[in-house]
């Protein structure tokens, strides 16, 4: 008797167990169709209910529907409605860590997109607790929960959780995990400008990358990540000539990983669970590495290489995005477009530029849920159209655009940057008390603080702008001999040869012709080199003096007619700027920029206003300061370590390609029987870099229907743009 109905049960045990899995077969069949059959998928999933699972069964099952209707649909209450159960049922439940730790992870990554963060990081801190046996999630969890606060700007915390997390992978022996944790740390540090404690974290991890990482691939991988991270400390510190040897090495290296020989990601980071943690995948990590050679170049002054290097940039992004469009993605074309944009500037071409900036609006707009990167580059934003205004002699916006970049932003390079350019337009508009101001409060920040060579050395160049239009022409020399001691150690040419301009304007301002051709004839060849027209402009004018006053009829001829060709060309351009329908974006202070411009829109004969011709007749003469051509400073894009979003790290185990999750972090969803992978940012450009991810098969940045991928930590600093003046 004992046995009948052992063996009912046994059989109801069996057909059950056959439903379940005829079921999950199911679903993940019309989830895997062309295209997808999501609503069969969901329906598949909620017949499981109807035979009262077992709770592991039930909580299985509401997980992967939470994640089918987080990456499928907008249903998000749905959604939140089947994790909130999964995790309900999973917390207590012994060995079941993939599905408790995968709810967490999924829910959290919820309620950030929902805007309850406190939600995520209480969540994420009960399953840190909970994870402590389990050294994956135990890590994933970890980077997760240090990105939620690095994109909030808690840096200490996220600091602290990513120190945590090295000494968690130091003890279960993870090298490489360790690696990651570190690097991601330097990171932070590098967002929170604590200089000493990001060179000592990278000494220590270069350290271990060299002596002991067995795995060739991953020691490659490493390699990229440390030496962006280097190349940004040294670009931030405004190093242009240091950090080459660095730069060199990180082209090869990315050259060795984009090579056809080289295994995929699923090979390289697939085998063991502590070593599917994964930074950024090859191709976005070919992208970074074209961004960081570009902020070189602008810092450097070599506007065509920048031009050609962000043009292949942006191929290879567009490329990226018809394959999957990753949000990070965005954010390096965003950086991208921000250099070319000073580019333009720099070699005259303004309409070009204001069209640009158009078109970095509009993916700032279109990006991130509720205008998420437009929140994060507004103030950079607003600067860039200041220059735009500033070089066009639109002055009055271009004050206004300044001063809300002031106020938008707490980066203290970015707020330099502007108040210098504030300085400059207080002195051509002669308002002496309101340029007293600035540089009063300028030099009370304790400007000796300020890490960045090039932007310390655009300081020396304002304070030796002001004292030659006083007329003070010895302190002027005397601050512009300082300027060029930074900028020649440093090769800061465009700094180098706007200082050269200037001093040879003093010079010849004092009557020494001799010292003033001295000084303006390298002037001008590195503006031929550049090329940067300002200065071009303003190099002719004074040649065009110094010819005449030496006698030298046929070189003062050409140098006239060199100066009307600069001058002829920035007046041309300036009537297309004007005619252009985003000019109008210099009216721009508050809302959605598009509104403005679609308001006051300039009709196509607009005129210009007298006040914004930006030149002097073209045989104006240049012994009275006021007579310069204008000048404006134009930040040479620090490292990609202040604007960039790039993700800390993230897991996932099944690497395929699929739905990604929020700005700018690559999310992994492996199907329904798998468990997932993930991964960070610069600080943008160090601020947001992503910091690892795992991928146990998936490389991050994919979705899988069991989860959304690991952390990321999203560049915090805004961008800093090169030194234009």
């Amino acid at each position: 008797m004992s046995l009948q109905p052992a063996s009912t049960s046994q059989t109801a045990t069996t057909s059950q167990d056959a439903c379940y899995i005829s079921l999950l077969g199911l679903a993940e069949y019309f989830r895997t169709s062309q295209p997808p059959n999501i609503k069969r998928c969901i329906q598949c999933l909620q017949a499981l209910f109807t035979f009262n699972p077992p709770s592991k069964v039930e909580a299985r099952t509401h997980l992967q529907m939470g994640q089918i209707l987080m990456t499928y649909t907008h249903n998000i209450d749905k959604a939140r409605e089947h994790l909130e159960k999964a995790w309900k049922l999973s917390e207590s439940l012994l060995n079941f860590d993939d599905v408790k730790f995968d709810t967490a992870s999924m829910l959290a990554e919820l309620y950030k997109q929902i805007d309850q963060v406190p939600l995520a990081k209480a969540m994420l801190r009960k399953a840190i607790e909970l994870s402590q046996n389990n050294v994956y999630w135990h890590c994933k969890l970890l980077l997760q929960l240090s990105q939620l606060h690095a994109n909030d700007k808690e840096y200490t915390l996220a600091s602290e959780l990513l120190a945590v997390g090295a000494e968690s992978a130091d003890e279960s022996s993870a090298t490489y995990l360790k690696v990651l944790f570190l690097l991601s740390r330097a990171m932070i540090l590098m967002i929170e400008r604590k200089t000493n404690d990001v060179l000592a974290l990278l000494n220590s991890a270069g350290a271990i990358i060299d002596n002991s990482i067995a795995n060739p691939h991953q020691k490659e991988y490493l390699k990229v990540f440390f030496l962006v991270l280097q190349v940004c400390y040294y670009l931030a510190l405004g190093q242009v000539k240091t950090v080459k040897p660095s730069l060199k090495q990180l082209q090869m290296s990315i050259q060795t990983i984009m090579a056809p020989n080289w295994p995929a990601d699923e090979v390289i980071f697939g085998q063991n669970p502590l070593d599917m943690f994964v930074w950024l995948p090859k191709e976005q990590l070919y992208v970074l590495v074209y961004l960081v050679t570009v902020s070189h170049s602008m810092m450097a002054g070599y506007m065509d290489k920048a031009q050609k290097y962000t043009e292949k940039a942006l191929t290879q992004i567009e490329k990226l995005k018809s394959q999957d469009d990753k949000p990070i993605l965005s954010v390096f074309k965003v950086i991208l477009l921000e250099h070319i944009v000073m580019c333009r500037l720099v070699m005259g071409n303004r309409e070009l530029a204001i069209r640009e900036i158009a078109i970095c609006r509009d993916v700032c707009m279109s990006s991130g849920p509720k205008g998420q990167l437009m929140r994060r580059h507004s103030a950079q934003l607003h600067c860039l159209v200041g220059l735009y205004a500033m070089s066009t002699s639109f002055f009055e916006h271009a004050e206004r655009q300044f001063l809300t970049c002031v106020t938008e932003t707490s980066e203290r390079d970015l707020k330099l940057f502007a108040n210098l350019n504030l300085a400059i337009i207080y002195l051509r508009t002669k308002r002496d008390k309101d340029l007293k101001q600035i540089l009063d409060a300028v030099s009370t920040e304790n400007t000796h603080t300020y890490s960045s060579q090039a932007l310390m050395g655009g300081f020396y160049y304002v304070q030796g702008l002001h004292a030659f239009h006083k007329a003070s022409f010895h302190e002027a020399k005397r601050f512009l001999r300082e300027t060029l001691k930074m900028a020649n150690a440093e090769d800061l040419n465009r700094l180098t040869s706007c200082s050269l301009v200037l001093l040879s304007h003093v010079f010849l301002s004092i009557g020494n012709s001799k010292e003033s051709m001295n000084m303006v004839t390298p002037a001008m060849q590195l503006a031929s080199k550049i090329p940067d027209i300002h200065v071009q402009l303003w190099g002719s004018a004074i040649l065009k003096d110094l010819h005449r006053m030496s006698k030298d009829a046929i070189h003062e001829k050409e140098a006239y007619a060199n100066h009307v060709k600069y001058s002829e060309n920035l007046i041309a351009d300036q009537l297309r700027c004007v005619q252009s329908p985003h000019h109008a974006l210099i009216d721009w202070l508050d809302g959605p920029p598009n509104t403005m411009l679609a308001i006051t829109a300039p009709e196509k004969d607009q005129q210009m206003p007298t006040n914004a011709l930006p030149l002097p007749p073209a045989d104006a003469k240049t012994t009275m300061p006021v007579q310069q051509p204008p000048m404006n400073i134009q930040k040479q894009q620090q490292a990609p370590a202040q604007n960039m979003q790039l993700p800390i790290a993230s897991t996932s185990t099944a690497i395929q390609y699929a739905a990604t999750p929020s700005v700018p972090q690559p999310a992994s969803a492996p199907p329904l029987h798998q468990p997932h992978m993930q991964s960070v940012i610069v600080p943008s450009i160090a601020a947001a870099h992503p910091i690892p991810s795992t991928s146990n098969q998936i490389p991050q940045n994919f979705h899988n229907i069991q989860q959304a991928v690991g952390p990321q930590v999203h560049q915090l600093q805004p961008q800093q743009y090169g030194q234009y003046y």
